[in-house]
């Protein structure tokens, strides 16, 4: 069971902490956001650097430092978007007069630079682990990047809770380009693909042929389907998932959280964009 368990606790515990750096960092005064910037791309300098010496190596320890590299590296993507650092061309709200395609268009403008920022990373990752067998730090950084995308365009659609508050003041106007529906079409796909997906990563870790290294790498990374998964999920149920991150968060900023979630108004980034970095 402990075979199974510890790199699922490893994973939950990352998105946990991870996820309230990011939101504390955020939450600090401006003239602190040098430094913060300046600490977290070294981090993810070194990072690269473990994803690189660890790519060749199968032990259960290489696993587990390349899934903390990827996940470090998407959240200085993360912190560098809340800080407006990497944004988009476009840093207005959108029109009360925009149809839905001029919406959209607005709307990718506003993320575009950011996006664009980590595809490059993506593609860097996969470049420096090419016919590895260590992959597992890429791996968790597409699955990041694809439930997170997958989460911006529900919001974009339409859900019925929203953490809207999580957003810096500087990134306000990106509330607008929030939609508030009941449900969209996209969200029955979405979480339909990400179980599959989930059940096909831990398929991986449940084989018979999984050695410890396999094991372990394909239950991180499922567990943080699983996570991004939970995530959707909260979009649309009437959940107050504010005091996991209280001691980031601060008293007010989590009591107003739990009264516009209760009003049925991140991460979108938010993690938002909001939730694990």
């Amino acid at each position: 069971m402990a075979t199974y368990g510890l790199p699922a606790l490893a994973a939950l515990l990352v998105w946990w902490l991870s996820t309230g750096v990011i939101l504390m960092l955020q939450r600090l005064p401006e003239r602190t956001y040098g430094w913060s910037f300046l600490g977290t791309s070294l981090l993810a300098a070194m990072a690269l650097c473990v994803l690189i010496v660890t790519a060749a190596q199968t032990t259960t320890a290489c696993a587990y430092w390349a899934f903390l590299s990827g996940v470090v590296l998407w959240g200085w993507h993360e912190l560098a978007f809340l800080q407006g650092r990497i944004t988009g061309p476009h840093k207005g709200a959108c029109p009360l007069e925009a149809s839905g395609p001029q919406r959209f268009v607005l709307a990718v403008r506003t993320l575009l630079y950011h996006e664009l920022a980590i595809l490059a990373t993506l593609g860097l990752l996969a470049a420096v682990t090419w016919n590895q067998p260590n992959q597992f730090g890429l791996w968790v950084f597409l699955v990041l990047f694809v439930l997170r995308l997958s989460a911006k365009l529900n919001i974009f659609l339409g859900v019925p809770h929203l953490s809207e508050e999580l957003l810096p003041q500087r990134l306000a106007f990106l509330k607008s380009y929030f939609g508030r529906r009941p449900m969209n079409s996209l969200f029955p796909v979405s979480i339909t693909l990400s179980t599959l997906l989930a059940a096909y990563v831990f398929h991986a870790a449940f084989s018979g042929d999984a050695d410890a290294f396999a094991v372990t790498g394909y239950t991180l990374v499922g567990a943080m389907v699983v996570l991004g998964t939970l995530e959707h999920w909260l979009l649309v149920l009437p959940l107050q998932d504010s005091a996991l991150w209280r001691w980031a968060l601060g008293r007010d900023e989590t009591i107003h959280k739990d009264k516009t979630k209760t009003a049925a108004s991140p991460i979108s980034a938010v993690p938002s964009e909001g939730r694990f970095p």
